[in-house]
């Protein structure tokens, strides 16, 4: 017997399924068999009596899952952190474990109420003691992890749990004896898992498959070389057996239906102290202000759940929700996030929707300077659609030229200090950079829950649907479409050759003889099908009219690359009365201008394509400014590019076939941009139609 090691346990006199708080219980409830569940019980307990001491604390009524005593508290020395039961159904085991403690001699701690913590079931010392892996996720959460590190004087690192069939710590992670870790991977998040490879050493590292991750193998109790669990595949016990550990299985199905094994069946009370180690957390907590009519918006509840899909977690201080409907309501939330680098991640999307780091009310965001043209400092910020505004010696100053992935470059002139979204190939030595997330804040618009709704064509919300009835969105843009053109507006438009390929051609050229359309943004493809088809009644080789192939029409494209070419461009084209009719002879008739993206697939090119990447972006850029609506029609790379241009505020169309594409520009996160899966040319047939039957308020205010 290795008598050095003392657990708790607490035999199964009233154990039961008796409700779910877990998966493993859904369908179990009163299924399990006390007789089978007391010799399971007694398997286990007899062997580990061979190897250790083992304590019992008397069970109690009323409390089946008592029995998993792993979760009484957490123990190092003298000193045990009680558990903070997370539902209902077990916290009334908690006066149970406490007196326990405290008639065995130990320093109790208690977490705040509220607090979740389950003990030993969420928290498994390294067998060495030289620090505490914490899990959160389910059942414990991270702001418990610096109480550990404080009352027991230990590293605490942290790991999130994301499937919730391991719902503890225990279920999934298991450290062994000489530096060993038996776990099972796709518990974790990615995060997790970088922090597991760097603490354990490659061939330290057990990593086991999903058939006995539900079998609990990860659910082991390990006695030094020995490790004790419910059942293993032949493949891990020879793994095991390898690196010298002894493998005693000994079934425990009928606590599988409660979703525990060996390991949540014991508490060690004994655990390695190192004098040399001492407290160390890497959890960082900040406090964020968030405001806006927080509750209709659903604002509040995409601000939490980004907290927690983002590997952190949150505790609400404060929430003063508006006492009449045109009153905001404003938020106070303590976030919290394992490291630096996640509480980053957090705040950089919480800005994006209008959070404000309460510290930054005192202090500047942080700068580096570039030291190398066209290269940003490493953990420079990136920059969103939304307008923003960043802290430079006391004062918020405006940042320019606002698109997203972008870095902020800061300088000074003889006005004053200026801030600007860069492309980081634009960066240059004389400049700052802003990094990290401190002193940063986003603009975001507040309507009035009045405005919201009486607003007879308000934009309607993001989002993605094949299923929404294209034309209650045709009727919403082309209301859009005239409000904005008898302005006197910009629109502009991005459009891809399917637009001629699906019979959309005639369409868009109406859009931009009747002034819809401010400027036309593609690639050489569809310059080069809309002249084919003006000229020669195809696109791709395909006659228009009828949808059959012409004979030697897949040279069609070619022909009309090469004419171009010989008068020089699109506009001379038209001039000399080659080109009589289409999307490009409009735009020349019209004074639209337009650019041409090229890529390495084009044919020719038309002398109007711009192949030069970088300016063909600048262009782009040029075109966007004082854009009020921007429509794009089936062009996957072209949408995204003139996507990530464009700042918040900009109302955006994204109509193609292809889901992929618009769910693409929808997670841009503008509530002003609108998914429309269908086929395009049927979007601008009925587009057209729609425009004949509005008649504009604004026609008598503009002549």
């Amino acid at each position: 017997m290795t008598s050095h090691i003392s657990i708790l346990m607490c035999a199964p006199d009233h154990y039961d399924v008796d409700y779910v708080i877990n998966p493993w219980m859904e369908g179990n409830i009163h299924k399990s068999s006390r007789d089978r569940a007391v010799v399971q019980w007694q398997g286990l307990y007899q062997i580990l009596k061979e190897h250790a001491t083992v304590d019992l604390v008397t069970p109690q009524k009323g409390v089946p899952d008592m029995v998993f005593t792993a979760n009484a508290g957490l123990v190092l020395g003298e000193n045990v952190v009680l558990s903070r039961f997370l539902h209902k159904e077990r916290q009334g085991e908690e006066p149970f474990f406490k007196e326990w403690f405290e008639q065995h001699g130990y320093k109790v701690y208690e977490l705040p109420k509220d607090l979740p913590f389950e003990g030993a079931g969420d928290a498994l010392f390294d067998r060495e003691g030289r620090w505490l892996w914490a899990g959160y996720g389910f059942r414990s959460e991270l702001d418990s992890h610096p109480y550990l590190a404080k009352w027991l004087d230990i590293e605490v690192l942290s790991l999130r749990l994301i499937d919730e069939r391991f719902y503890h710590l225990d279920t999934c992670f298991c450290p062994l004896a000489n530096g060993y870790l038996l776990y099972y991977p796709d518990a974790f998040d990615s995060y997790s898992n970088r922090l597991i490879e760097m603490r354990v050493a490659p061939e330290k590292r057990i990593a086991i498959a999903e058939a006995d991750a539900v079998n609990f193998a990860c659910n082991t109790v390990n006695l030094e070389h020995i490790v004790v669990m419910n059942k293993v595949s032949d493949g891990l016990k020879a793994r095991l057996k390898q690196v010298g550990f002894q493998v005693l299985e000994t079934p425990l199905t009928e606590f599988l239906k409660a979703g525990g094994a060996a390991k949540c069946l014991t508490l060690r009370v004994t655990e390695p102290v190192l004098a040399d180690v001492h407290a160390s957390i890497h959890v960082e907590s900040r406090i964020i202000s968030i405001q806006g009519h927080l509750l209709d918006s659903g604002l509040i509840n995409r601000a939490l759940d980004l907290i927690i899909d983002n590997g952190g977690s949150f505790q609400v201080l404060n929430f003063n929700l508006g006492e009449q409907r045109q009153s905001t309501s404003a938020a106070e939330v303590k976030v919290s996030a394992p490291s630096h680098e996640v509480m980053e991640s957090i705040i950089s999307h919480l800005i994006d929707l209008g959070a404000v780091d309460l510290p930054q009310d005192e202090r500047d965001a942080k700068l580096e300077p570039v030291i190398e043209n066209g290269v940003a400092p490493d953990d420079f910020y990136v920059s969103t659609i939304y307008p923003t505004e960043v802290r430079i010696n006391g004062e918020w100053i405006q940042v320019q030229n606002q698109r997203m992935d972008g870095a902020i470059a800061i300088s000074q002139t003889p006005q004053g200090t200026v801030a600007k979204c860069k492309l980081l190939r634009d960066l240059e030595i004389k400049e700052s950079v802003v990094v990290d997330v401190f002193g940063i804040r986003t603009i975001r618009k507040t309507e009035s829950r009045e405005k919201r709704n009486t607003e007879e064509f308000s934009f309607m919300s993001a989002g993605v649907s094949s299923e929404r009835r294209v034309e209650l969105v045709v009727e919403q843009v082309a209301w859009e479409l005239r409000k904005i053109r008898d302005a006197g507006g910009k629109v502009v438009v991005s459009a891809g050759p399917v637009v001629i390929h699906t019979g959309g051609g005639e369409h868009l050229s109406r859009l931009v003889r009747e002034g819809y359309v401010q400027s036309l943004l593609g690639g050489n493809a569809i310059a080069v099908h809309d002249i084919e088809q003006s000229t020669l009644g195809t696109s791709l080789g395909v006659d228009m009219k009828r949808g059959v192939t012409v004979r030697g029409g897949h040279r069609h494209h070619l022909k009309v690359i090469n004419t171009i070419r010989r008068y020089g461009s699109i506009k001379k084209a038209v001039e000399a009365g080659v080109i009589t009719n289409g999307i490009m002879y409009e735009c020349v008739k019209n004074n639209v201008p337009f650019v041409l993206a090229g890529s390495i697939r084009d044919d020719g090119p038309l002398p109007d394509t711009q192949m030069d990447l970088i300016k063909a972006q600048v262009e782009y850029a040029e075109q966007i400014k004082g854009a009020e609506m921007i429509l794009m029609l089936s062009s996957m790379l072209h949408s995204i590019g003139v996507g990530n241009m464009t700042p918040s505020g900009v109302k955006i169309v994204c109509v193609d076939i292809n889901p992929a594409v618009v769910t693409k520009l929808s997670d841009r996160g503008s509530v002003e941009s609108v998914g429309v899966v269908t086929d395009v040319g049927l979007f601008l047939s009925l587009l057209v139609q729609q425009l004949d039957k509005l008649t504009s308020p604004y026609v008598g205010k503009v002549g």
